[in-house]
């Protein structure tokens, strides 16, 4: 597995992480998670991803508990804040910030996080409280660093320019072969500012690992299929959209590579890109997402890749 610095930090992350949006908040079972966990650090992944929103804390307290015991020291482990816990609790201000960063810490049973990052950017809060209190948190010894997920650009940049405050050091958005927003400005304003991407859904939410067929019902063990996991897919399994990617089977082929590997070393092939979040119901899918790690793709592919999904790209 190789590592890559995050941002202008001194963490290094392995390509391929671990998430736990739909899986790990309800999804599959705890000791399931236990032994995808697992699985991820015998393949040297380093990197775990959550978040206090996913299952309104339960990924947090299943991470807390398979983690529990391990070296501190021997993974990085991110966490976000922003989307309502409660009725009246939602949002970046102070008192949110520092109240859910506790809480958090109380699920994952440690200390400190390494990031924590701000889920969505928060327009009800001054940017200026929010970016102060994340600076509290961290010079607190609470956290680390700090990111932002999904953010506009023009907020971004207001907030680099802001004196006295803590940097970003990454980026958390969607990024995929099917989803390329993040190339118009996102990526280019980090790469100026030394912020890396931690990509969520490079594999389109197993879309582009082929499983789904134009034409026919999504496998019964698929996250299509699970009543808990399939709420933000209906896009992705548009048959325009599986039509495309079954026109990417061949090229894996002539590459050498499974689907999986494909998609995934097309996101790391961005040098911007620390890590690609992929979520995981098995141990066995984990070890197929990590050998992704240290693949290169040729300028051939890369063009027919782009010529296979041309009609269903979004920029």
């Amino acid at each position: 597995m190789n590592l890559r610095r995050l941002g202008d930090s001194d963490l290094e992350v392995s390509e391929i992480s671990l998430g736990s949006w739909l899986t790990y908040s309800g999804g599959v079972e705890r000791e399931q998670a236990r032994a995808c966990v697992q699985a991820a650090f015998d393949v040297g992944i380093n990197f775990i991803d959550t978040a206090n929103v996913y299952g309104q804390g339960a990924a947090e307290e299943v991470l807390g508990e398979v983690l529990a015991g391990r070296e501190r020291s021997s993974y990085v482990l991110a966490t976000k804040v922003y989307f309502p816990m409660s009725a009246s609790d939602r949002g970046l201000s102070a008192q949110q910030i520092h109240k859910q960063m506790d809480a958090s810490l109380k699920r994952l049973r440690t200390d400190y996080v390494d990031l924590y990052q701000c889920h969505r950017y928060d327009d009800d809060t001054p940017l200026q409280e929010t970016m102060a209190a994340l600076t509290e948190v961290v010079r607190e010894g609470k956290a680390r660093y700090i990111g932002f997920s999904e953010w506009p650009v023009p907020r971004v940049e207001e907030s680099l320019a802001l004196p006295g405050v803590e940097r970003w050091v990454s980026s958390q958005p969607q990024y995929s072969m099917l989803w390329r927003r993040p190339e118009a400005e996102l990526i280019a304003l980090c790469e100026r500012e030394r912020i890396s991407q931690i990509v969520w859904s490079p594999l389109g939410q197993g879309v582009l690992t082929g499983k789904y067929k134009p034409g026919q019902p999504p496998p019964a063990d698929s996250r299509a299929a699970s009543e808990s996991m399939s709420g933000f897919i209906d896009r992705l399994i548009a048959p325009p959209v599986l039509e495309a990617v079954q026109r990417l089977a061949p090229i894996a082929d002539a590459a050498g590579l499974t689907l999986p590997q494909l998609a995934l070393a097309w996101v790391l092939r961005q040098p911007n890109v620390a890590s690609a979040i992929v979520g995981a119901t098995r141990p066995e899918q984990v070890r197929a997402n990590a050998s992704a790690s240290g693949i290169e793709l040729g300028a051939d592919t890369l063009a027919a890749i782009d010529a296979a999904l041309a009609d269903v790209i979004v920029r």
